[in-house]
This record gives structure tokens, C-alpha cells and sequence, in this order.
């Protein structure tokens, strides 16, 4: 396996006051795999999300990716662990305001040992004709897409998605989800999607329901179908 949860629990607050999120999460997923995790809003799925990128920490359970125990990393170890292994995608695109389309991708470079070819990239995402310009000449979409090059030119072995489409319209919501099915597919990173969209189940390797912190369903997706066909 590459990605192990054992046990994961999370509370927050304290007292009469404490509220349990996560309450005992298994998961394991393979190299490649892309998962999307289902949820209503509280149930847990973006607390689960931050926990496997290191940004928050568990209270109890472990995480092991590659076969290497997150719990074992100090806090320089866990720094470098994120920025060469771990990708973000958030609803919010956090573009650096003054540097270019390209800058801001080549900014994700410098942070990898095995960076892909920022050319290459531009191509993937569309952006090439847009590469000089400004985040704020961007449209939202273009700004998302943006931030999926930064994310991805790494060459992450899992990239985390938090709600990517969800400042966008439909059409570039579909435009979005195409890009990260092919970075999926092209370049063989883990992909965990974290989405209240039911329709977006239909286009990963395995899905991942949540309910009041504890996993409701985990199954493969056996009539898995491309993200352009999606529809909702």
C-alpha cells in the first residue's frame, strides 16, 4: 500500500465544548489511485484532507505514505516531506499577486527534486498564450488552472484537492476536473478529491463516503467514466 490511515481521531475544542470530527479512519490507497471523498459539509473530509498533507495533526492513529511514519518526522523533516511529496489544490487559488502565470508555476519548481518540464506543463494546461501575464488578468478558471501547474510541477506524489471546482461555474468546473484527470492519468500521481458534488464519484478509481467522522462506504468504481461526460 502507499497511503495507510490506521485509526485516524481528531477533536476540536475542549470541555462540554469538544467536538469529536474524525472518530476512527481506516483508509489505504494505491500509487496512481484517484479517490474521491464524499461529504456534507462537517463531516470530517476536509479535516481527513489536511491531516494526510501534514498541515493539521492527528490525535490519535498513524499515516504512512511510502512506508515512512508521519508521526516519526520532526518539524524539518515534515516541512521537507510536504514540499517535496505532497501538491495543493484549494478552492482559493493563493497566486502570488506580482509574478507571472509562468513565475508563479516555476515558484512549485523550485520546491521539487524532479520537477516536470514547465513547457510541457504550460501546453497541458492551456495556459501558454497566457503565461506572461498577471493573475489578475486571468479569469477564475485560468487562475485555478494557474494553480494546478504550481501544485503538480513538483511532480507530487499525491495531490490533495479541496473543493477545486468550487468557486467555479459549471463549464470550467468540468475544464478543471478534465486537467486533474490527466495529470492523473499522465502523470501517475495519487489524486485525493475532496468534493460535496456527488457527480464527481463517477469519474475516480475509488470512492470514499464520510458521515459524522467515520467512513459510511469505501468501494472501487467498476463503471468509472471520463470527467468531460459528467453531468450535474
Amino acid at each position: 500500500m502507499f497511503l495507510e490511515l490506521k485509526q485516524i481521531k481528531k477533536s476540536f475544542g475542549s470541555g462540554q465544548s469538544r467536538v469529536q470530527v474524525l472518530k476512527g479512519i481506516d483508509l489505504t490507497l494505491e500509487k496512481g489511485e484517484f479517490c474521491v471523498m464524499l461529504g456534507p459539509s462537517g463531516s470530517g473530509k476536509s479535516t481527513l484532507l489536511n491531516i494526510i498533507g501534514g498541515i493539521d495533526q492527528a490525535d490519535e492513529g498513524e499515516i504512512l505514505i511510502g512506508g515512512d511514519r508521519m508521526a516519526d518526522m520532526n518539524e524539518k523533516q515534515l516541512t521537507l516531506y510536504r514540499r517535496r511529496h505532497l501538491g495543493y489544490i484549494f478552492q482559493m487559488y493563493n497566486l502570488i499577486p506580482n509574478l507571472t502565470v509562468r513565475e508563479n508555476i516555476e515558484v512549485g519548481a523550485y520546491l521539487g527534486t524532479d520537477p516536470l518540464p514547465v513547457e510541457e506543463l504550460l501546453d497541458t494546461l492551456g495556459l501558454t498564450e497566457h503565461q506572461n501575464k498577471l493573475p489578475n488578468q486571468l479569469s477564475g478558471g485560468q487562475q485555478q488552472r494557474t494553480a494546478i501547474g504550481r501544485a503538480i510541477v513538483k511532480n507530487p506524489d499525491i495531490l490533495l484537492c479541496d473543493e477545486p471546482t468550487g468557486a467555479l461555474d459549471y463549464n470550467t468546473s468540468k475544464e478543471i476536473l478534465k486537467l486533474i484527470e490527466t495529470v492523473n492519468q499522465k502523470y501517475g500521481n495519487t489524486v485525493i478529491l475532496v468534493t460535496h458534488n456527488d457527480a464527481l464519484k463517477d469519474m475516480a478509481t475509488r470512492v470514499v463516503k464520510l458521515r459524522d467522522g467515520g467512513i459510511r462506504k469505501n468501494y472501487l468504481n467498476e463503471t468509472r467514466i471520463l470527467a468531460q461526460d459528467l453531468d450535474w
